[in-house]
């Protein structure tokens, strides 16, 4: 018999599924076999018709089952796959630690799955799925335009961003979207911040635009680093630099254009990855809302951030004269994110369900650091750790002033179970600058209740004499 877990994130018809789908697979459901008709099966188990239906219905476009007439659902024949060979794995250069080795991971770029709006999106998914078949058909290279006519409003009225629906390229993630935008500035130098993101400056040199480092500072990219470096592009992260969490001030941000506006062909490429997650007051206007529609900004932001690492929904805003460079150079493209995937956030957005999902997360991820920081204060004593990011995104920068250093804090933590990363690994050039002491804490895979655990791991690791 099926029994439901309410403390489950997996919506009832998932659960369905998947309880089902693992009888099916290991023979206790043979084939030829009928499934329970879907109002017999509700009375059953206490659940709608609508979620029965759901999960055959998932069961049959895996092939494990098949609706036929007068019968319902008959059980297919199911041939389990046939093990590959075992082959030793080899490491590659450079990889990470898996995380799995680790009882806390720390690193950033995660998000919290549990938190992601399983049922209204599910419902949104289905509805399209049975009500939209044109769906199936290719759809508007940019993405599809009630999408992008959403995201325009979307972007206007929380992040500043003046655009139009024409403006907007929808793809499958920030990188692909950079990769196809450095197609259009090949053979220029782009500013990069230092420290920064330094996959950013690996995707801009494989499509032929040389990255050249400049360091921030308390305002964010230095202007005259950036003038000395003689960069007709410039790539920033000016709502929250990665990995520091400086805001770009206002003056900043008008220099910033000054200089764009200065020789023509000079653009900023303005990614904002994680502005929805502020929490103490919204943020500035975007360097595109300030330059305005037609000014040198490109904008770039993502959804995974606020919905899951799975769903690449990404979009770039482009001025007038780079989308006309842009259309003609990809006409033949299309757009490569499912047009499932691109109504159901449409209709997410539309329905209000992004706005009140959004106000979850930081609600949530806001408890969640603050937990942190206290139990992290009350460990090592506030006179004792500096702790820089509170007011948004996902991770925080953690000092401990005549700490035993970087390279230490990492290996002792990671003996511990613990693993983060070292601020200077993320300097690309005068390493020496970097803060010592210093390491980023990502938490938005924490659980709240793993929190004291985990400082006094930290505190055994780092203060035992």
């Amino acid at each position: 018999m099926v029994t439901f877990d309410a403390h489950s994130p997996l919506p009832l018809y998932e659960q369905l599924y998947r309880f089902l789908s693992d009888e099916i697979r290991t023979g206790e459901r043979p084939a030829g076999s009928r499934l329970p008709g879907k109002r017999s099966m509700a009375g059953q188990l206490g659940i709608s018709v609508n979620t029965v239906d759901t999960a055959y219905q998932i069961l049959a476009a895996e092939g494990l089952v098949e609706s036929r007439p007068r019968s319902g659902f008959v059980v297919l024949e199911y041939d389990a796959p046939v093990p590959a060979p075992a082959q030793q794995a080899l490491p590659k250069p450079g990889a990470p630690e898996p995380s799995a080795h680790f009882a806390f991971d720390l690193t950033t770029g995660g998000v919290d799955t549990a938190l992601f709006p399983f049922r209204q999106w599910g419902r949104i998914q289905k509805e399209l799925l049975y009500n939209q078949p044109e769906l199936l058909r290719h759809g508007h290279p940019l993405g599809d335009e009630s999408l992008r006519a959403a995201i325009a409003g979307h972007l206007r009225q929380y992040r500043g961003v003046a655009c139009t629906a024409d403006q907007i390229v929808v793809g499958a993630g920030t990188e692909y979207l950079l990769g196809q935008l450095a197609h259009l500035f090949a053979g220029k130098t782009a500013a990069v911040e230092n420290p920064g993101y330094r996959r950013t400056s690996a995707i801009l040199q494989v499509e032929g635009v040389s990255g050249c480092p400049v360091p921030i500072d308390e305002g964010g990219l230095s202007l005259a680093g950036l003038r000395a470096s003689g960069a007709q592009l410039c790539y920033v992260t000016p709502s929250h630099h990665f990995p520091t969490g400086v805001t770009m001030p206002a003056p900043r941000r008008a220099q910033l254009i000054r200089w764009a506006h200065e020789q023509p062909g000079r653009y900023i490429l303005e990614d904002d990855y994680d502005s929805e997650f502020r929490y103490d007051i919204r943020p500035l206007p975007s360097l595109q809302g300030m330059a305005g529609p037609e000014g040198p900004v490109v904008y770039l932001t993502t959804f995974t951030q606020s919905l899951a690492p799975s769903i690449r929904i990404a979009c770039m805003v482009l001025p007038p004269p780079l989308m006309e460079a842009y259309r003609a150079l990809y006409a033949a493209y299309s757009c490569p994110v499912s047009r499932f995937d691109q109504q159901a956030l449409c209709r997410f957005i539309t329905e209000g369900h992004f706005a009140r999902h959004l106000a979850r997360m930081r609600l949530a991820y806001k408890t969640r650091m603050e937990m942190l920081a206290a139990a992290l204060e009350a460990a090592f004593g506030r006179e004792n750790i500096r702790l820089q990011g509170r007011h948004t995104g996902l991770h925080l920068l953690l000092t401990l002033p005549g700490g035993p250093g970087e390279s230490a804090m990492v290996q002792r933590a990671a003996k511990a179970g613990v693993r983060l990363r070292g601020l200077g690994s993320y300097y690309m050039a005068e390493e020496a600058s970097c803060p010592p002491n210093t390491v980023v804490v990502g938490y938005s895979g924490l659980d709240t209740a793993q929190i004291p655990e985990l400082v006094r791991r930290l505190h055994e690791a780092w203060c035992a004499q």
